[in-house]
């Protein structure tokens, strides 16, 4: 079990704070405002009705012991970046926090956070992919330059057997895994021999251009 911090608790904060407390995690939820703080009431290890851009606030919380403080807070920005320099000060360690601009990233990376990140973005270039690629089934995030895909295989690909797909040589990405739904389990590191079945999801990874010139076949 890991200690997190969420602070600002609109609906992303609100939904991340529950999930990850949910999954079995120490969960501490922090915003000015009591209402919104109210609705997290059962759904988190504890609830603090707080000014995150009060340094002596946030380190008489404990803030630096925790595995991860996630910063949600959109507007006013001022108060995002201040609470995350806060956060840096105290000590620490991994700081996620969300921005709603470029120039609103650009600030937080210099007062300190260590991974910023997008989710009405993201979440819409997720969808923007799926919706190009059906045959994409989840994308995640590898080195630069490289994505792990869930693939669902195209009526070509289905009764051959990987070494004759040949994938490395043909598209340069390599079949990691294959999560078999008959009968349901995970088959990692397939042999040559697997045959691809209709009910197959392969698990590729490769570069960006190799998986986006499979994905137009």
């Amino acid at each position: 079990m890991s200690q997190f911090a969420v602070i600002g608790l609109g609906r992303f904060g609100y939904y991340l704070a529950s999930t990850l407390y949910e999954y079995g995690h120490d969960v501490l939820a922090v915003d000015i405002n009591e209402k919104r703080a109210e609705t997290l009431k059962g759904k988190c290890s504890s609830i603090v009705v707080a000014d995150a851009t009060d340094k002596a606030v946030l380190e008489s919380l404990g803030m630096k012991d925790a595995h991860a403080v996630i910063v949600c807070i959109g507007s006013p920005m001022e108060a995002s970046v201040l609470a995350t320099l806060n956060l840096k000060d105290i000590g620490v360690e991994q700081i996620l926090v969300k921005a709603i601009s470029d120039i609103h990233s650009r600030l937080l990376s210099k007062v300190g956070a260590t991974e910023i990140f997008f989710p009405e973005r993201d979440e819409a270039i997720s969808l923007a992919r799926c919706l190009h690629s059906p045959n994409v089934i989840e994308y995640l995030p590898f080195l630069e330059g490289y994505r792990i895909i869930e693939f669902a295989p195209p009526k070509k690909f289905i009764g051959k057997a990987l070494k004759d797909l040949n994938l490395i040589n043909t598209y340069g990405t390599q079949v990691i895994a294959v999560k078999e739904m008959v009968p349901e389990r995970m088959n990692m590191v397939p042999k040559g021999n697997f045959v691809v079945k209709d009910s197959d999801i392969l698990i590729l990874l490769g570069p960006d251009d190799s998986l986006d010139r499979l994905l137009k076949i």
